[in-house]
């Protein structure tokens, strides 16, 4: 493990956690097999192997570790991977990672709130509900730019319900408000239009009337 050979060192960590059954060395063997198998790139069989020690040691001091290395995994499967999404359709791309890395994080800051691990996990909560929230706005002007103004409306309404006092709620609201417009259903395109300004009255969406909304979303970031 230390000169990072994961796949060499993976077998010899079954071994030791099978020798040693029952001691705390074969936990700690468990452990660390779940780290190489996420150092090696397997994902699944390192979030397999975190499951089996979080059920079969619920008592262990390592189980702040545990729970947070399961979140690590799933936050590196999914948002480490988000340059990807240029090069698929927004709509078939699912937050599914994101999602179950979130939950890990929050039963370390719930369960464990002194835990040195703790205030990472916070900082990575902080920017999973931004991604998500963003993914959401994504979907919602893939559909508005294909005329799917319904579901591009349902889609920026969702991001709005879901998520408060993030970066994307700006971007929710305009494309609330033009899909609106375009669907000729007036008197909610002028409610949107309303939040929008007064909540963002600086916004590029109300100072160019929208013509920030013809940019490449990757520019975003």
């Amino acid at each position: 493990m230390g000169s990072s050979q994961w796949d060499k060192a993976i077998p010899l960590l079954e071994k030791l956690e099978a020798r040693a059954a029952g001691t705390p060395l074969a936990q700690q063997a468990q452990l660390d097999k779940a780290y190489a198998q996420f150092k090696a790139g397997e994902q699944a069989q390192s979030l397999a192997t975190l499951e089996r020690f979080i059920k079969l040691h619920p008592a262990s001091p390592a189980l702040d570790y545990a729970i947070y290395l399961k979140g690590i995994v799933n936050f590196n499967d999914d948002l480490g991977l988000l340059s990807s999404i240029t090069r698929q359709d927004l709509a078939e791309r699912d937050q599914k990672a994101a999602k179950e890395s979130f939950e890990a994080f929050k039963e370390l800051t719930s369960r464990f709130p002194d835990s040195k691990y703790t205030p990472d996990a916070r900082q990575r909560m902080n920017y999973i509900v931004g991604s998500l929230a963003q993914y959401e706005v994504h979907v919602a002007r893939y559909y508005y730019k294909r005329g799917a103004y319904l579901a591009a409306a349902n889609r920026a309404q969702q991001a709005l319900t879901d998520y408060r006092d993030v970066p994307a709620t700006e971007e929710a609201l305009f494309i609330l408000y033009k899909s609106y417009d375009a669907l000729g259903m007036e008197q909610l395109r002028d409610d949107a239009k309303r939040i929008l300004e007064k909540n963002y009255p600086q916004s590029d969406y109300v100072l160019k009337g929208g013509k920030a909304s013809t940019d490449p979303w990757w520019k975003l970031w």
